[in-house]
């Protein structure tokens, strides 16, 4: 009988292994794209206790009166309205671009790229919402007070600075911010409870 010799089986090489699997994965990491979530920027109030009270008196003129009650129904100084129709409310509240003596007041300041312009600094549009609002309507209301205002920066953008508003540099954006300011005031109403409030400046809504 004649027996096989036996033939060893030569080992493999892996050294290389680790480097070729962090160079994959810097590639599909590089290459990969991610979903980001994307909602409305808003500062939220500071706490109480750094909060003066003071009370501020503002002529109804002023004053644009959003309600969503607790069945999502919209409605606009009292008159129901949909979010389409909202964001065109809005833009001419905010604008008052005939000096309507129904709309806002306007003040004329000096503004960095702009010079001696009127601005619409003393409106303000509050917001009353129901503790059973749900999170989707009280959004696409946002939405649409917040479209308004784009609408209204990147109308100004264009004829200003000759592009469009997402195309202006973060000084141009400031400028922009001034001459039409978020000024959004917020209360939650809750039966039982006690009525939760709280106003939102420009900083963080540019």
């Amino acid at each position: 009988m004649f027996k096989r010799p036996r033939r060893d089986v030569p080992g493999l090489n892996t050294t290389s292994t680790a480097d070729i699997s962090f160079m994959l994965l810097i590639f599909f990491l590089v290459t990969s794209s991610m979903d980001t979530d994307k909602g409305l920027p808003r500062q939220l109030p500071q706490p109480e206790d750094m909060l003066m009270e003071q009370e501020v008196e503002i002529k109804k003129r002023n004053v644009l009166e959003l309600q969503l009650d607790a069945a999502d129904r919209l409605s606009c100084n009292g008159e129901p309205t949909d979010y389409e129709m909202l964001t065109q409310r809005v833009e001419e509240f905010v604008a008052n671009r005939l000096d309507d003596p129904a709309l806002p007041e306007k003040s004329e300041r000096e503004v960095h790229l702009f010079g001696r312009i009127r601005v619409s600094d003393r409106h303000v549009i509050a917001v009353t919402t129901d503790s059973l609002t749900t999170y989707n309507a009280y959004f696409q209301m946002q939405n649409a007070i917040v479209r308004g205002y784009y609408h209204l920066r990147n109308e100004l953008a264009r004829s200003r600075f000759g592009h469009a508003y997402a195309s202006c540099s973060q000084e141009e954006r400031d400028a922009i911010a001034l001459v039409y300011p978020q000024r959004i005031s917020e209360r939650t109403t809750s039966p039982g409870l006690s009525e939760g409030e709280r106003i939102e400046g420009d900083k963080g809504q540019k």
